[in-house]
């Protein structure tokens, strides 16, 4: 597996995680954080991933 699919593959299943933590964990209590705004962060990081991914892989095409 290459760079650019392990960071495609890594970037979706980290936005899928962050995903239902954003829309279903606004009443969770958690002393430290806000799973809300955990969920936000790992979308963020997730959509990075698969931006720098999809670069990749168009760099190694052309």
């Amino acid at each position: 597996m290459n760079k650019a699919t392990k960071d495609l593959l890594e970037g979706v299943v980290t936005f899928l995680i962050g995903l239902p933590l954003w829309l279903f964990t606004e009443d969770v209590e958690v002393p430290v954080v806000t799973l809300t705004k955990v969920g936000l962060v790992m979308m963020c990081v997730g959509g990075a991933l698969v931006a720098t991914g999809l670069y990749r892989r168009l760099r190694e095409s052309g």
